[in-house]
């Protein structure tokens, strides 16, 4: 049985850089950290169980936000093609995007936890490298989505940073109710 600490990601591994760049990409760091936090102490298992009716566990939802990170970065660099169309997903395409929210056999806490930290050196890289935030591209085609809308870098990156919170909530919840450990109080 693994125990795994909370982990930050080591400031000599970020980017350097100043004004909003710098506040949005703090405030992210900000954001992932309460969601790293609520998996620290837990066993692989622990990390793996469902402690509620929902389909959510502390792994997954960590697995999940390192895939909205990557598939958000792709957007930024590469456009809405990145990302597919959302409107033409078969069942075996939503069941696969499923497993995102699930620790599947033979992933480990800490695993998850590095790819979390991977995929955040990269945004982080990507974000801080670009003369303008204000750079937009047309979204992918979702049911989410209207029309032809666009979005800048800066709004990616507001995106990234409400996910990350929103399941950091959800984190809070599913680790109260599996052991009583409480990120703040």
């Amino acid at each position: 049985m693994t125990i795994i600490e909370a982990t930050t990601l080591d400031p000599a591994d970020s980017p350097v850089v100043a004004g909003e760049h710098s506040e949005l990409l703090e405030m992210l760091e900000q954001q992932r950290h309460f969601l790293r936090f609520t998996t620290r102490d837990l066993t692989d298992e622990e990390a793996g169980r469902r402690t509620t009716v929902s389909e959510l566990c502390l792994g997954g939802l960590i697995k999940h936000v390192t895939g909205v990170e990557r598939g958000w970065a792709a957007f930024i660099e590469e456009g809405a093609a990145s990302m597919g169309d959302f409107t033409d997903m078969g069942e075996a395409e939503w069941a696969r995007r499923s497993d995102e929210f699930r620790m599947l056999p033979g992933e480990t806490l800490a695993g998850v936890l590095a790819d979390y930290a991977e995929a955040a050196r990269r945004t982080d890289e990507l974000v801080a490298s670009l003369p303008d935030l204000g750079v937009s591209q047309e979204l992918p085609k979702a049911p989410w989505f209207q029309g032809d809308a666009r979005w800048s870098v800066r709004q990616v990156v507001l995106h990234i940073m409400g996910e990350t919170a929103h399941h950091a909530g959800h984190a809070d919840i599913i680790r109260e109710a599996l052991d009583g450990a409480k990120s703040m109080g």
